[in-house]
């Protein structure tokens, strides 16, 4: 199983990026932001713009993750991904099931599934997958076609069941986050909270503060 840095090494932040939430700011300008203030675990995730764009994006973010020392995974994008040699791909439920992604991937990539039931997360481990993230832990409006909120109830029995790493995600920010690690999250994802904040690195800072219990922001 290829290991995701971060998830299990200790309490802290999966950040994913969104050009509609960033203010106006280019995905590279966001990126070298989150970077700076020491994000380690990075997300290209982009629905509305052109393949060609995106490899574009993703080979400088690959630069710049590199130059970090931090990791890069591309949502959805299996070709994308391999293109601009991302650790790793995200993908959902509807997207290419992981058995099929790893065949073109290799044995090397990572590969995240999203999930929202004990039922997707066993059937994740049966499927090889190296990590799962766990949501929408809270209503979120950061993608098109969310389902529900799973609250905390599944992180609970991801936490207790699941012997994958996890990443929480879906509408987590400053006021919740504490809330969220109370319930054995030690990796979050978020995105508008970081992506759409003026300042990126003091809203970093300010999240990571609330997640060890040092205020809510």
């Amino acid at each position: 199983m290829k290991r995701l840095p971060g998830v299990g090494d200790g309490t802290d932040l999966y950040a994913l990026t969104d050009d509609a939430l960033s203010l106006g700011r280019p995905v590279l300008d966001v990126a070298k932001a989150l970077l700076g203030a020491g994000i380690r675990i990075l997300q290209y995730r982009e629905k509305d713009k052109k393949a060609g764009r995106m490899l574009e994006e993703c080979r400088a973010l690959r630069e710049l993750t590199r130059a970090a020392g931090a990791c890069l995974i591309v949502n959805d994008h299996v070709d994308i991904a391999l293109l601009c040699e991302a650790d790793g791909v995200h993908v959902g439920q509807d997207d290419l099931p992981v058995p099929e992604v790893r065949r073109l991937v290799g044995p090397d990539m990572i590969i995240g599934l999203s999930t929202h039931s004990p039922e997707q997360a066993r059937a994740a481990e049966a499927a090889g997958a190296d990590y799962i993230g766990v949501g929408p832990i809270y209503p979120t409006q950061t993608k098109k076609d969310v389902c529900a909120p799973v609250t905390l109830d599944y992180l609970d029995w991801v936490v207790a069941n699941s012997p994958l790493p996890f990443v929480a995600i879906g509408g987590i920010k400053r006021h919740n986050i504490a809330d969220v690690v109370a319930h054995g999250a030690r990796c979050c994802a978020l995105v508008s909270e970081l992506v759409g904040a003026p300042d990126i690195a003091a809203r970093v800072a300010e999240v990571r503060a609330a997640m060890r219990g040092r205020g809510q922001g």
